[in-house]
């Protein structure tokens, strides 16, 4: 019952932090309303119109093509929901990007951006493609929910949470101009106390995971600021750090503190999967061996940690670089110095938060260790100590 009544708790008060959080973050933030941008619609291809191909000659050796597909697209979204319109497709020798040409039956998303010449008040922005990603979200959830039954369940709900609170509090946050620092900090002990008390409740293993990855993110944060100041990084990584300072005149964002956030968040996962991992495991050996003392918890906790260290470290590493595969290709192909590439703040970037998420998952090894060796034996010995006299006691009876 008191797992049951701290669970639903803990889902009221996120639910609560969600709502109220969004309302505090988004305060003096203009974007999503729709008064400062082209209005944006998706649609489905009902008929093609017209296909038009010009190619006209620049040089001997150079030609322009301009190809423009016409077609009849019914609107299924927004307050014309259900109206068919004229929208256009133009694929030039210059687009950047080639789409695929459409085809009837295909799903699009539309900006309202006329062209009297072509007689269309729409033009095709992209192809819709987060229906795609429900259908591989949803069977995911069903696979998690078949394998892990009742905790496969708890893991959906926190994953939930954690993304809610990323995208309806943080990023709002930072596009309304407040203070990132404090906000990442916010963002991060939500996230942590969350997922620990929905995923084991509130108890000595779950508090001991959640002082190992509270330790293992502030060694990460103070890291962070303590190597910027010789590193002396501006946060401008590419042209669109240079986009965000434009986005909020009145308070830019600070792109140092994005980087502070990144960093942080980017941890935030890996160090709480070595904290309860390693709490888990030392709680499993303290109750099975309630006579063993700290420094034989602690031993173990090490010996543990040795063999996560490894692998979450390159996970960290992996996953940054996977992230930032196509920046680096593109520094690689346009230097011939390798010394200048991986002087770049995008590469330097990408290399620190890697480093500093791993001085955190090694910080928080030992520190989960030494917690647990604390809590668990005097725990475990008196709950042996308990069993015992009520074992005597049935049989004396």
């Amino acid at each position: 019952m008191k797992r049951i009544i701290t669970y639903i708790v803990t889902i009221i008060l996120s639910v609560l932090f969600i709502y109220f959080g969004n309302q505090i973050a988004s305060q003096g933030m203009t974007h999503f309303d729709g008064t400062n941008d082209t209005p944006v619609e998706s649609g489905k291809v009902v008929e093609i119109l017209d296909h038009t191909k010009d190619e006209i000659a620049l040089s001997e050796t150079e030609s322009y093509t301009d190809e423009n597909i016409i077609f009849n697209v019914q609107l299924t979204s927004g307050d014309h929901k259900g109206d068919l319109v004229k929208a256009n497709q133009n694929l030039n020798t210059y687009t950047t990007v080639k789409l695929k040409p459409v085809e009837v039956g295909d799903s699009l998303i539309l900006y309202n951006i006329p062209d009297e010449d072509l007689g269309v008040n729409w033009t095709l922005g992209e192809y819709q493609k987060t229906h795609i990603l429900i259908y591989i979200g949803l069977a995911f959830t069903i696979l998690l929910l078949l394998f892990g039954r009742i905790q496969g369940f708890h893991t959906i709900v926190s994953l939930g949470f954690t993304a809610l609170s990323i995208f309806v509090v943080f990023l709002p946050a930072i596009l309304s101009g407040q203070n990132i620092y404090l906000w990442s900090i916010i963002i991060c002990i939500y996230i942590t106390l969350m997922t620990f008390i929905i995923i084991s409740g509130i108890n000595r293993k779950s508090i001991t995971a959640m002082i190992g990855c509270f330790g293992g993110l502030i060694v990460a944060g103070l890291l962070t600021e303590f190597f910027d100041l010789f590193l002396r990084l501006t946060g401008y990584i590419n042209e669109n750090s240079a986009y965000l300072m434009y986005i909020n005149p009145d308070h830019p964002i600070d792109l140092k503190a994005i980087i502070f956030a990144s960093i942080i968040i980017g941890a935030m996962g890996a160090v709480m999967d070595v904290a309860m991992s390693i709490s888990s495991s030392l709680y499993e050996l303290s109750e099975n061996r309630p006579e063993a003392k700290f420094k034989e918890l602690l031993t173990s906790g090490i010996n543990i940690g040795k063999d996560i260290m490894g692998t979450m470290a390159n996970t960290l590493v992996l996953a940054y670089i996977g992230s930032s595969l196509t920046f680096v290709l593109i520094l690689l192909a346009s230097n011939t110095s390798l010394m200048d590439v991986m002087n770049r703040e995008m590469v330097i970037v990408e290399i620190f938060q890697a480093l500093v998420g791993s001085y955190g998952i090694l910080f928080t090894i030992p520190l989960t260790a030494i917690v647990a060796g604390i809590f668990y034996p005097k725990y475990h010995r008196k709950k042996k100590a308990d069993t015992t006299a009520q074992t005597a006691n049935i049989s004396a009876k």
